[in-house]
């Protein structure tokens, strides 16, 4: 999966000159967290909303009421936004994505492709369009961990006795245990109740368990 798979593409931007106040405004009508700054369709920064609330009040503390409107009404996203902005290419693997944004600890990646923003990644998409679908979270269905079926060998034992069962995968994903030592299978089935299929699980010689979807 690419970037350009999960990306926002129509992105909102502000430019630099643009009040503080009037960036403020354009995030909450629509309830976004951060802005790519762009001055002739060139990424110069990007401001997000805990900067826009931590350069308030440190830069009029000592200000009236009306003088604190004032100042707040001048101040310019250009005051405020931080200018080395790590960015990533519409073509670049997710996983690179994630990676990238990892490391340079941020939560979003504006993409650029012939100098241009043409969308967004962030740490909410990687969420809901990658982890969320993965996991199974918020579909309906079931998950079932077989405790040590992360070979190859068990996959396929596992696959099998499903496919008997007349049971439809949903996602299937391996996860390392606490000790590092094996890997558990995490196998999200469309049956409500798995009990049927545990019991031919464990039948097999699997250990198993099985996790609800629930408020938390």
């Amino acid at each position: 999966m690419l970037v350009r798979d999960i990306m926002t593409s129509n992105v909102i931007t502000v430019a630099s000159n643009t009040p503080m106040i009037e960036a403020g405004k354009i995030m909450e009508f629509h309830r976004i967290e951060r802005l790519p700054v762009v001055d002739k369709g060139k990424l110069v920064g990007i401001v997000t909303k805990d900067m826009l609330e931590r350069a308030a009040p440190s830069q009029a503390i000592s200000l009236t009421r009306w003088e604190l409107s004032h100042v707040l009404s001048k101040m310019t996203v250009k005051e405020i936004m931080k200018r080395e902005v790590v960015t990533i290419s519409p073509d670049a693997t997710v996983e690179c994505a994630i990676a990238t944004a990892q490391s340079r600890r941020v939560g979003s990646l504006p993409v650029i492709e012939d100098g241009r923003v043409v969308g967004i990644v962030t740490t909410n998409d990687f969420f809901y369009k990658i982890l969320n679908p993965l996991m199974g979270i918020g579909e309906d269905g079931s998950r079932v961990i077989v405790h040590g079926a992360g070979d190859a060998g068990s996959m396929c034992k596992v696959a099998e006795c499903l496919s008997k069962a007349g049971v439809r995968i949903r996602s299937a994903c391996t996860l390392e245990t606490p000790e590092g030592t094996t890997r558990d299978l995490v196998v999200h089935i469309d049956a409500a109740d798995p009990g049927r299929v545990v019991s031919h699980l464990k039948d097999l010689g699997f250990s198993v368990g099985t996790r609800e979807y629930g408020p938390c």
